[in-house]
C-alpha cells in the first residue's frame, strides 16, 4: 500500500500518515468506508513495529481521515478530507500539524502502555508505593460492616470523605472552606473538565502553563478555546510573557499548577502568584489551581487558593496518586456559588460519583497509618529525585529544575537527542516507556525534552538504552 524509507529524515509514523492522507484525501484511491489492513497486518506488511501503527493510526482517527470502530478494525471515514485541518480542504496535514493530536493519544495511549516493562515516563507510582495496606484494609472493614451496594451517593460526594478534605484544606490554609464547599469527583480530571464547561466558552482566550497537562490541553480544545501558553521556568512562570498575554488577550481563565508542577516539577514562589491573583482582578480572570501532587511535597508552600481563600481560585486535588489511581477519587473546592453549578453538571454528566470508592478513601485516610504513609513517600522520592538526577548528568542530560527535590518527575534533555517522540517509539520497542516533550506542549513542535518519573527511572535497562541512543547519535552526527 506505502513505501516507506527507514533511512528518511522524516519519523516512519508521520511517513503512515501523510502517505495514507495521500491515498485517501488527495488521490481519492480508497473509498469511503473501505477497511485498511489491520494493524499487525500493515506492521508486517510494511516491517515496521505494532507501536508505530497504533500511533499512525490514531493519528489519522483523530485528523479525521479515518473511523474505528470496536472489534472490526479501521475504515476510512465519510468525506475524510474535511477533518484534516491543513488549511485548503482535502489537503494532507504537515508533519507539524500532525503532531498537534498527540494529547489525544496521550489520552487513549497511555494506559494501553501500561504493558511496556519500564514506566520512565508514566504519570502514576508503582503499585508498592502506593498505600495498597490502607486500602485492603478499608475494604475489609466496609465489608464486615455489610456496605451498602445499593442506589446512589450525594451529589456532592460522601459526606464523611468532604469533611475530611475541608480539614485537610485547612491544614493548607484554605481557612474558608468547609464541607459544603467541597465537591468530590471522579478524579481530579473530572474536576478540571467539569470546571473548562463552566467557565470557558467556544473562542475564549485561556491561559495554559507551557509545558503543561495534557488533559486540560484537550479539554479546552475540544470546546473550542483559544489557548495562550504561558512559558514555565526553573524559578516558576515567565512572569513577562503571562502579564503580556493578560494585557493583550483579557483571558477568560487560567488553568495552572503552580507546585510540582507536570512536567517541569518547578514550583513557583510567593511573589509569583501575588502577582498573579493581583493581575486576575485586574482582568477579571478565574484561576484554577491543579494541586494533586500537594501530597507529595513535605514543604508548607503558599497556594493561589490559600493567598485568595477560593474567592477566584478554584483548587482541585487527587487521592490518586498517593491512594491508588483505580479508586478515582478526586475533589474540587470552591465557593458557594460556583460549586453549586459544578455538581449539577456533575449531575447531568454522570450522576453521582462512587459511594463506594469514596468511603474506601475516607476510611483508608482515617484508619492511622496515613500520615506515616505520606512520610515514608515523600522520603523515597526524595531519595529517587536525587539519584535519577545524578544519573541523569552523568549522562550529559540538562535538568531544567532541581529545586524542588520533591514529586515525581524531572524535566530533561541531551544536546544528542533532538526529537524527543522518535527517541520514544525507539524505546517502545524495546519495552521502554518515556515521555516525550511535545506531549505537554499545547502547540506542535519537535523538542528534545523528556518527562521522567523517578520512582520508575532506576532500572539499568532504561540507562543502557539511553547511553546507547546518545552513542549513535553522536555518530551519525
Amino acid at each position: 500500500m506505502l513505501r516507506l524509507d527507514p533511512a528518511s529524515p522524516t519519523p516512519l509514523v508521520q511517513q503512515i500518515v501523510q502517505g495514507l492522507q495521500q491515498l485517501i484525501v488527495v488521490e481519492r484511491r480508497l473509498d469511503p468506508g473501505a477497511k485498511l489492513p489491520s494493524i499487525r497486518q500493515f506492521a508486517q506488511t510494511h516491517g515496521v513495529s505494532v507501536f508505530t501503527v497504533v500511533e499512525a493510526y490514531d493519528r489519522l482517527v483523530a485528523l479525521g481521515v479515518l473511523q474505528s470502530r470496536p472489534h472490526a478494525g479501521f475504515f476510512v471515514r465519510q468525506r475524510a478530507g474535511a477533518g484534516s485541518g491543513a488549511g485548503e480542504p482535502g489537503a494532507p496535514a504537515s508533519p507539524a500539524e500532525a503532531l498537534q493530536f498527540d494529547a489525544r493519544w496521550y489520552l487513549r495511549q497511555i494506559f494501553e502502555s501500561r504493558n511496556l516493562e519500564i514506566k520512565a515516563g508514566c504519570g502514576w507510582l508503582p503499585q508498592g508505593w502506593l498505600f495498597e495496606t490502607g486500602v485492603r484494609r478499608a475494604f475489609r472493614q466496609l465489608a464486615s460492616e455489610g456496605a451498602e451496594l445499593g442506589g446512589y451517593g450525594l451529589p456532592l460526594g460522601h459526606q464523611g470523605l468532604r469533611e475530611l478534605v475541608a480539614d485537610m484544606l485547612r491544614e493548607r490554609q484554605i481557612e474558608k472552606v468547609s464541607a459544603d464547599s467541597v465537591l468530590l469527583t471522579q478524579g481530579s480530571s473530572q474536576g478540571l473538565d467539569l470546571l473548562a464547561r463552566l467557565l470557558v466558552k467556544p473562542g475564549d482566550a485561556v491561559l495554559v502553563d507551557e509545558p503543561g497537562y495534557p488533559n486540560i490541553h484537550y479539554i479546552l480544545r475540544f470546546l473550542g478555546a483559544r489557548l495562550l501558553p504561558v512559558p514555565r521556568t526553573p524559578q516558576g512562570y515567565d512572569m513577562q510573557a503571562l502579564e503580556a498575554a493578560i494585557a493583550t488577550h483579557r483571558p477568560r481563565a487560567f488553568f495552572t499548577q503552580p507546585r510540582l508542577q507536570s512536567p517541569t516539577n518547578s514550583v513557583a514562589p510567593l511573589r509569583q502568584l501575588l502577582r498573579i491573583l493581583q493581575l486576575a482582578e485586574g482582568a477579571d480572570m478565574a484561576i484554577v489551581e491543579n494541586d494533586i501532587y500537594a501530597d507529595l511535597d513535605p514543604g508548607l508552600h503558599p497556594t493561589l487558593a490559600s493567598l485568595d481563600q477560593l474567592q477566584r481560585v478554584a483548587y482541585l486535588g487527587s487521592f490518586s496518586k498517593t491512594i491508588s489511581p483505580n479508586l478515582r477519587v478526586g475533589y474540587v473546592a470552591a465557593r458557594s456559588d460556583c460549586l453549586q453549578e459544578l455538581a449539577l453538571r456533575k449531575m447531568v454528566s454522570g450522576l453521582t460519583s462512587s459511594d463506594l470508592n469514596e468511603r474506601l478513601v475516607h476510611r483508608s485516610l482515617t484508619e492511622g497509618r496515613w500520615r506515616k504513609h505520606l512520610g515514608t513517600l515523600r522520603e523515597r522520592l526524595a531519595v529517587a529525585q536525587q539519584r535519577v538526577a545524578r544519573r541523569l548528568q552523568e549522562q550529559g542530560f540538562e535538568i531544567f529544575s532541581t529545586e524542588a527535590q520533591a514529586g515525581l518527575y524531572l524535566w530533561a534533555r541531551h544536546a544528542e537527542l533532538p526529537d524527543a517522540a522518535e527517541l520514544s517509539r525507539d524505546a517502545a520497542t524495546q519495552g521502554i516507556m518515556l515521555g516525550p516533550g511535545h506531549l505537554f506542549h499545547s502547540e506542535a513542535l519537535q523538542t528534545g525534552w523528556l518527562r521522567f518519573n523517578v520512582a520508575f527511572s532506576e532500572d539499568e535497562r532504561l540507562w543502557a538504552f539511553l547511553a546507547r541512543a546518545i552513542r549513535e547519535q553522536g555518530a551519525s552526527a
